[in-house]
């Protein structure tokens, strides 16, 4: 999460995610109505705007994101931005979408944003590979259209309901994994509930790659805690899919996006 517990520690955080192995970092933009997100989640946003006096938004976000990929050592993973339609809709499509992309940010994840309402945003956003949603409750059109749209990965939520840890994952998530892989090309990655490193493997058996929030943003004020959880969670995602290390995303640099 942008800004949580402050802006520095947040800095940090990116650091520690990056050095730890985390293939994609999924930064997160404080907005005061995440409707896709669990309490965790929601409880980091609210800190994050009331340590910044109420100001810290897409703009500081995407601030954020700059300094982390300018300050960078070697190659840095992707960075995905993920929020709202509304904070892009009030600072104005093309001029988000322009302020992104000169961050050096790879994608966005905008959950209230479903594809066949996301021309306008598209049109503007040239060079940004916007990574949609497909669910348990998604059609067979809906998972088509999700597929075709998607760019970088498609994002897999594993449940309905709101971001959040689970002690259990469900029990028809590698059906519904093989459902939507059968709907894209582009590499599937399962989120909304996976928060420990024996789920995270388990996941992995059958997804592309494995998103894991809240239970990084409930360590993300203790970063020698998190760099070791982040550590221990791309270590059993590897090892499950007998590799090293994995891409799980089709991001290219911004000359071979193609949104």
């Amino acid at each position: 999460m942008g800004g949580y517990p402050d802006r520095a520690t947040s800095l940090e955080a990116l650091h520690a995610l990056a050095d730890a192995g985390a293939d994609v970092i999924e930064l997160g933009i404080p907005y005061a109505d995440p409707l896709a997100d669990g309490p965790t989640i929601r409880d980091a946003a609210d800190a994050a705007r009331e340590a910044a006096g109420g100001t810290f938004g897409l703009a500081e976000t995407i601030e954020l994101a700059a300094d982390f990929l300018a300050q960078a050592v070697g190659e840095a993973p992707p960075l995905v931005l993920m929020g709202y339609l509304n904070p892009l809709m009030r600072m104005g499509l093309p001029k988000a979408a322009s302020a992104i992309r000169d961050a050096g940010v790879s994608g966005v994840i905008v959950p209230d944003l479903p594809p066949d309402m996301a021309g306008p945003w598209l049109a503007a956003s040239t060079g940004i590979d916007t990574v949609f949603l497909a669910a348990p409750t998604s059609t067979p059109k809906r998972l088509a259209k999700v597929g075709q749209m998607s760019r970088g990965f498609v994002y897999c939520v594993s449940t309905t309901g709101v971001t959040g840890e689970r002690s259990e994952l469900p029990s028809d998530l590698a059906a519904l994994v093989a459902r939507v892989q059968e709907a894209t090309e582009l590499p599937v990655a399962v989120g909304f509930g996976v928060s420990t490193p024996e789920q995270a493997a388990v996941v992995a058996r059958s997804a592309d790659g494995v998103v894991v929030g809240s239970a990084i943003v409930k360590r993300q004020d203790d970063i020698r805690n998190l760099e070791a959880f982040v550590r221990e969670l791309a270590d059993s995602v590897h090892a499950s899919r007998g590799e090293s290390t994995q891409r799980p995303h089709n991001f290219g640099t911004p000359e071979e996006h193609n949104n």
